[in-house]
């Protein structure tokens, strides 16, 4: 059961039941990965994590439930947020995480998936802005502690500076194809943290 004042499969519990969410989550991801999102089902889901299908029916009452929680959990998770101390050092690790991501077979279908579910449906439109709040608000540390430092201007928005550091690697993955590097991401990286300091990101309004 939910603890009170929680959805279904929001809550973090311990021991069997988390390592059936790990599972569950592992699942919907890899289904997200191999096809589209029409064709996913509780059942598919069910069959890729090992588990019968009323084990997640108990925790997550729809498929869309499901999957926005797994995208979700998988935004905040997958990529770590550095903390060195230097906003360019912190935002080359960042943008090294999501080219990595985004060059692995699984990350690399997976974005496309929702991406080109996001065209039609409005439902994968809602879990795209999830996971896009989910990743912004989970990296906005990076923003804030340089802030805090005086790395950066007073009132900079932590959301464009992130947009700015992943759209030139998005870019690269699904309009011209490119094969992403590490330059690419260190060329992301310091282009943002360069105009940051500038101030273009300052008194903008938040999105985080």
């Amino acid at each position: 059961m939910s603890a009170p004042g929680t959805t279904p499969g929001t809550a973090r519990p311990g021991g069997r039941t988390a390592r059936t969410a790990v599972a569950v989550f592992a699942a919907t991801i890899g289904e997200l990965a191999s096809r589209s999102y029409d064709d996913i089902s509780i059942e598919s889901i069910a069959a890729r994590a090992g588990v019968h299908k009323t084990t997640i029916y108990r925790r997550w009452r729809t498929k869309a439930e499901l999957v926005s929680q797994a995208v979700t959990d998988a935004a905040r998770s997958l990529i770590p947020v550095p903390d060195t101390g230097s906003v360019e050092a912190d935002l080359r690790g960042l943008s090294r995480s999501v080219m990595a991501t985004l060059s692995s077979p699984e990350g690399n279908a997976t974005t496309r998936s929702l991406l080109a579910g996001a065209t039609a449906s409005a439902q994968i439109r809602q879990l795209m802005q999830q996971f896009w709040t989910a990743r912004l608000t989970a990296t906005a540390a990076i923003v804030e502690r340089a802030v805090g430092r005086g790395e950066l201007p007073a009132g900079t928005d932590p959301a464009p500076v992130l947009q700015a550091m992943a759209a030139p690697l998005y870019y690269r993955l699904l309009v011209t194809g490119d094969q992403l590097t590490q330059r690419d991401a260190d060329l992301s990286a310091a282009a943002a943290a360069a105009a940051a300091r500038a101030g273009v990101f300052a008194g903008q309004p938040g999105m985080v």
